[in-house]
């Protein structure tokens, strides 16, 4: 009979196993987005007669004294017979649409969408394929181009298409425009191998009127799902919005927040972002200048973030120049800290980001040495263990007396039945006698807690972690075990280490103590590899620790 029930349990487990493997191969992957939208698609042109209406937001208007801050309503653009200029560097690919400027598609090259597919790059802007998400910027005010009622300006560029070339570090893309004797240049320089870019205005005023304006940059957004989100349980990174105070270096802002009502603040350079898994958009004004930061909705319910800038006043026969800078990429700590303070910190840890920042700083340097983020992890997990050397041997000493004991707890227990009382007091003054602390097994599970969570932001936040592969079946660290194999490694660990404790006196904790590695098990299924990988190398040194110090201690308390 009990065959038959081993053979039974062994057929369950491994019928659920084919059918979890099954349901992650089905729905475990993110869906590729349609052939129109892959980065080998050239851009649709805009035919004869239609729009861009869809790439169109409220324009702000600078406050002027005495005059309430208002928005202008959204306007239709002038039809045109024209294509979306693309630009093509080592890391970006994007489009420009003509009609004011707004960089309207962005992929990433470097960043796959899938593992499975390196041909397909992440899309980051995207003008209404999968959603709706654009970097748009211009000049309002009393003379911008793009506070005009006929709508934003068409402007005209030299090529359709630009390609930074070998050996060529840097690429300007101008696009001009001119209305009612003012000229107008919108250059866009980029820098091999940078996501930052400069998106600056030339005014040459031929007009003999003077002329004032203001640069405005916003980022706007649909309320679609996260693209980037690798995690199947729905565990969700932050989604929205994010800027710079001076008295709160980093303020989410998030679509909830923008449909209670619109923020407006003004601050001495700041930022204003878009934060997304693995990936962030951020304008950054120049540092010394004076800006609106404002969030609201338009007519169709997109979510916008931006900046106005100071007034800016040209002479007539005069020129002036105005800019800022667009990054739209990775979360990459270093280079978004060198760019403008606090926007490092768009790689949100969570409330344990400063256990987490010591972490990543080391995981950091010691894959410097190793090159693969899998050994580095497990340097990482020896470090922490030999950190927490005393006290976890200190606690496996207390479990060691404890499982010494047993034989007279057992006694105790055949002593006094069902005398709950007595029986607590008698186990009292046997461990005081014995001098064990019974919660003292607990310890180095509670002390290691903030690390594990801490390591939980870090391996799903980091986007270095992204698709990086350690050995065999692990090509990603940063999801879960395709096919789970480190968590039921990680269950049969923590089995081993629950037979080197001391059984619990009480038999419904017994019970539950022997059910712990299976819940822990399901539990794991869905945790990033990496995560998963640091427990299983934690366990394997609990282990060999314990495994020594408990026979240490028995030899020594047998008779000679």
């Amino acid at each position: 009979m009990d065959i038959k029930r081993s053979i039974l349990i062994v057929a369950l487990a491994i019928v659920s196993y084919l059918m979890v493997l099954q349901w992650n191969q089905d729905y475990g992957q993110a869906a590729l987005p349609p052939t129109s939208n892959a980065a080998t698609a050239s851009a649709p042109a805009l035919p004869e007669g239609s729009t861009t209406s869809q790439n169109d937001a409220d324009v702000p208007v600078p406050a002027t004294q005495g005059e309430a801050d208002a928005s202008l309503p959204s306007v239709s653009a002038v039809a045109a017979n024209s294509q979306l200029i693309q630009v093509k560097t080592d890391v970006l690919d994007l489009a420009i649409d003509p009609r004011g400027g707004d960089v309207v598609q962005l992929t990433l090259p470097q960043y796959p969408r899938r593992q499975d597919r390196p041909d397909v790059p992440f899309q980051l802007f995207d003008n209404g394929g999968e959603r709706l998400y654009l970097a748009q910027s211009g000049l309002t005010g009393n003379n911008g181009p793009d506070a005009r009622p006929s709508g934003r300006p068409l402007y005209a560029s030299a090529q359709r298409a630009y390609q930074l070339a070998d050996g060529q570090d840097q690429l300007v893309v101008e696009l001009t425009f001119s209305d009612a004797g003012v000229n107008y240049v919108k250059r866009f320089t980029f820098t091999r191998g940078q996501y930052d870019f400069t998106v600056g205005y030339k005014i040459d005023n031929q007009s003999g009127q003077p002329w004032s304006g203001n640069l405005f940059a916003q980022l706007k957004r649909d309320n679609s799902g996260d693209p980037s989100s690798t995690t199947a349980t729905g565990t969700a990174t932050y989604l929205g919005a994010a800027l710079w105070t001076p008295s709160e270096p980093y303020k989410k802002v998030s679509m909830k927040d923008m449909d209670k009502q619109g923020l407006k603040e003004t601050v001495e350079g700041g930022w204003v972002a878009w934060l997304q898994h693995y990936f962030v958009t951020a304008w950054i004004p120049a540092k010394d200048s004076n800006n609106v930061l404002q969030t609201r909705k338009d007519g169709q319910g997109n979510y916008i973030i931006g900046f106005t800038g100071p007034t800016l006043s040209v002479a007539a026969g005069s020129q002036a120049e105005t800019s800022a800078t667009l990054y739209a990429g990775p979360k990459i700590q270093k280079h978004l800290k060198e760019l403008s303070p606090g926007l490092e910190l768009t790689v949100d840890y969570g409330i344990l980001w400063f256990i987490a920042q010591p972490i990543f700083w080391l995981l950091e340097h010691i894959h410097s040495l190793l090159g693969n983020w899998g050994w580095s992890i497990i340097v990482l997990t020896i470090i922490i263990k030999l950190a927490f050397f005393p006290l976890s041997a200190a606690s496996y000493k207390s479990m060691a007396r404890m499982r010494a004991v047993s034989p007279k707890l057992q006694s105790l227990k055949e002593q006094y039945g069902d005398d709950r009382q007595k029986m607590s007091q008698a186990m009292m003054e046997l461990y005081k006698k014995e001098k064990i602390n019974p919660l003292g097994g607990c310890l180095p599970i509670l002390v290691q807690m903030p690390v594990f969570l801490a390591l939980y932001w870090v391996l799903l936040e980091s986007v270095e972690m992204r698709q990086a592969p350690w050995l065999l079946w692990i090509t990603d660290l940063s999801i879960k075990d395709p096919y789970f194999l480190l968590p039921i490694i990680m269950g049969a660990t923590m089995f081993i280490q629950q037979q080197l404790n001391p059984t619990p006196p009480d038999p419904m904790q017994a019970k539950v103590m022997k059910l712990m590695p299976i819940i822990f098990t399901f539990f794991f299924l869905w945790f990033p590899a990496g995560l998963v990988l640091y427990w299983v190398v934690n366990n394997i040194l609990s282990i060999a620790q314990q495994w020594y110090i408990t026979r240490k201690i028995e030899a020594a308390s047998k008779p000679a």
